[in-house]
């Protein structure tokens, strides 16, 4: 496992920030996955270094996440995946180019003898996944989960209560010892993040 980061700029219902985000590479000598594909194809391409890439997954549609794919894509000859709930932000984005292939909940992604389980966790995107490597004891998280907290939601096609049920359901009942390697910012584990539910509630968004 590998892991880069990419500056830029997140743009949303008129809105920009600046932002940090994560590039995850999963496999080994001879091929990889590559999760997310912000801002820079060119730094990605460098740490792909000539190997394989098995897929191009993106974990949401929203362009600090899928802006580089196209041209990641196109330079290693690897498909773009993305859940279809999240075409419509990707099209945002990309509207000249689909992605190549569909997400989907229960999907297994294999790479280098590691499997990804695929873990639809709408909330921060209607098509937000996560990436479950059950072996490895990894979760991608995208901007589902922080260390502190669900991903935002209080822009368009985003819902609290959503991401809410989504980390609840989906995530917190996975092992305590899973890292979570996450969009943004540092790692964390499901065991830190776990006590914290009820107090997430109370915030809000």
């Amino acid at each position: 496992m590998e892991h880069l980061t990419t500056s830029g700029v997140f743009a949303l219902d008129g809105g920009s920030w600046e932002v940090d985000n994560n590039v995850w590479l999963i496999g080994d000598d001879d091929e990889v996955v590559v999760i997310d594909a912000p801002h820079d194809a060119d730094t990605i391409i460098s740490a792909v270094n000539g190997r394989r890439v098995v897929a191009v997954v993106c974990t949401h549609g929203h362009n600090d996440h899928v802006n580089a794919a196209p041209a990641l894509a196109d330079a290693v000859d690897a498909p773009i995946l993305l859940h279809p709930e999240d075409r419509v932000l990707w099209d945002m984005t990309h509207p000249d180019r689909a992605p190549d292939g569909e997400l989907a909940d229960g999907q297994v992604v294999k790479v280098a003898g590691t499997e990804l389980r695929v873990i639809h966790t709408p909330g921060h995107a209607p098509g937000a996944v996560c990436l479950y490597a059950p072996g490895a004891g990894v979760l991608f998280s995208g901007d589902t989960l922080f260390q502190g907290g669900p991903g935002a939601t209080g822009r368009s096609y985003s819902d609290f209560p959503t991401i809410v049920a989504s980390i609840r359901d989906r995530l917190l009942s996975l092992p305590e010892e899973t890292v979570v390697n996450t969009g943004h910012g540092d790692s964390t584990t499901i065991g830190a993040e776990a006590p914290h539910l009820q107090e997430w509630i109370d915030r809000g968004n």
